[in-house]
């Protein structure tokens, strides 16, 4: 049996909502700056979060859902401004302190970084949102916690693809079954399990209904000394909110 020795954070949605209220809201002032009509409204957002990353997602959104739109110049182009746009909006969300950690992400990482356990990051999110994020919200010198921040194009394949996990682990230099991963979607549990890592689950108000199969534990967050989390499906615990000690009874189990 392989002991822990690291945990790897998915970002958007897992440690903060960062989709409904963050990323939605600057994909719609990147389109309104571009003199665009579109309108990702919560529901349309809702499915569009079949696609990770956010260039495919307004790819995948013109071909599926926008498909009378029409463009006289290099369409991959204007996605790619688009995209800028929706990040530089998305950073001054950040930096506005309009998007705030979820439930127990403060506690939990305050606590491996007392344990001995490393820590890491592997999102299909831009490398800049995600400085912004951790900046904003757990202090200027928190990248420095994490052995990794594997983000946004430095591997070719998104999520469910391994690949982001695949690039993590080899930074870090730790087997899958030495790690846990954090994640609240189908396809960020499809990706970190195909790279064989156990993962916990951690859902948000989109992915609640989607399909965990092959996650070690399933909740709706993860909990505070005041806020019991909810065990919804896979290893139970026995403690109302996780701790490293849950962690890595958990790991243990698998």
């Amino acid at each position: 049996m392989k002991q822990l020795k690291a945990v790897i954070f998915d970002v958007d949605g897992t440690l903060a909502e960062t989709e409904r209220d963050g990323h939605r809201i600057a994909f719609n002032k990147a389109f309104e700056e571009h003199q665009l009509d579109w309108n990702w409204d919560e529901d349309l957002y809702g499915e569009l979060l079949a696609v990770t990353g956010g260039k495919e997602r307004i790819g995948y959104y013109l071909s599926d859902f926008n498909t009378g739109f029409e463009f006289a110049g290099d369409l991959t182009e204007l996605i790619k401004a688009l995209h800028a746009s929706k990040t530089k909006h998305f950073v001054a969300l950040l930096e506005n302190k309009a998007i705030t950690l979820r439930p127990g992400v403060v506690r939990l990482i305050n606590e491996l970084r007392n344990s001995n356990l490393r820590m890491a990051i592997a999102t299909t999110t831009t490398p800049e949102n995600v400085t912004a994020l951790i900046k904003n919200t757990l202090g200027e010198h928190a990248m420095e916690w994490f052995d990794c921040i594997a983000a946004g194009d430095i591997v070719p394949a998104k999520k469910p693809a391994s690949d982001i996990f695949d690039y993590c682990l080899e930074q870090i230099g730790f087997s899958a079954d030495e790690c846990l991963a954090f994640e609240d979607s189908a396809n960020g549990v499809r990706s970190s399990c195909a790279a064989g890592i156990p993962t916990i689950v951690t859902f948000n108000a989109y992915t609640e209904e989607d399909d965990f199969t092959g996650a070690l534990s399933v909740f709706n967050h993860l909990g505070e000394v005041d806020l019991a989390c909810e065990h919804i499906a896979g290893k139970a615990i026995n403690n109302s909110f996780i701790t490293v000690d849950v962690l890595k009874q958990l790991h243990a189990q698998d």
